[in-house]
C-alpha cells in the first residue's frame, strides 16, 4: 500500500502546524487508496544542519540524521504543512529537507499551508526546493487564511470549501506516489 507522509513543518511553540496536520490526517484517515502518517519534525529532533558531507553523497554521520533519512525513506509521498514565516519557508522545515537528499527522491509532494496570505510564498519557495530534491509537487494545494480560517489566529476553524482542496491535493499526491513508484524501485 502506497504511504503517504503529512510532515509537520513547524516546531514553534504554538505553531499552528499540527492542528491542521491532524485535521489533513483526519481527512485523509477516511481515504482506501493510501495509508497516512503524521511525521512531526519535533520528534526528530534535528539540530542546524551538522553534516559534514553533502546531503547528495548519503554517508550520513548523526544518529538524528539516520532517524529522518530512514522515517523519509519508508514513505512513498508528502503532504507538507508549513506556515509562512517571512515570506518564506519556516526555518526547521528547510533545515530537515537539507539534512537528506536521496530519501526524497522520485516521491511525489503537496502542500497545505497557512498564513496571512494563506501561505501561498512560503509553498512557490518549497515548490523551488521539491524539484532540486528530485520531488514532484502537485498543482492542487490548500491555502488557508490566519484571517479566515483561524479565530484569533490561533484556533483553527477552516472554511468548509478547503476540503474539496485538501481531497483533490491527496487525489494527485497518491496519484501521483503510486505512478513515481517503478523510479524509486529501479
Amino acid at each position: 500500500m502506497t504511504k503517504i507522509g503529512i510532515i509537520v513543518g513547524s516546531t514553534r511553540p504554538g505553531r499552528n502546524a499540527e492542528v491542521v496536520a491532524r485535521w489533513v490526517h483526519e481527512a485523509a484517515a477516511r481515504r482506501t487508496d493510501a495509508e497516512f502518517e503524521i511525521v512531526d519534525l519535533l520528534d526528530y529532533k534535528l539540530p542546524v544542519l551538522d553534516e559534514a558531507t553533502p546531503a547528495g553523497f548519503g554517508k550520513y554521520s548523526q544518529s538524528h540524521t539516520k532517524a529522518w533519512a530512514e522515517k523519509i525513506g519508508s514513505l512513498d509521498g508528502f503532504v507538507i504543512v508549513t506556515g509562512e514565516y517571512n515570506r518564506s519557508v519556516p526555518g526547521a522545515l528547510k533545515n530537515a529537507i537539507d539534512f537528506i537528499y536521496a530519501e526524497w527522491n522520485n516521491k511525489a509532494v503537496g502542500f497545505v499551508s497557512y498564513g496571512s496570505a494563506g501561505g501561498v510564498r512560503a509553498v512557490e519557495h518549497l515548490r523551488g526546493i521539491a524539484g532540486e530534491m528530485q520531488l514532484a509537487d502537485v498543482r492542487a494545494q490548500v491555502a488557508l487564511s490566519l484571517f479566515t480560517d483561524f479565530e484569533n489566529f490561533t484556533t483553527f476553524k477552516p472554511a468548509d470549501l478547503h476540503l474539496d482542496a485538501l481531497a483533490t491535493t491527496l487525489d494527485q499526491v497518491v496519484a501521483w506516489s503510486k505512478a513515481l513508484a517503478p523510479l524509486r524501485a529501479s
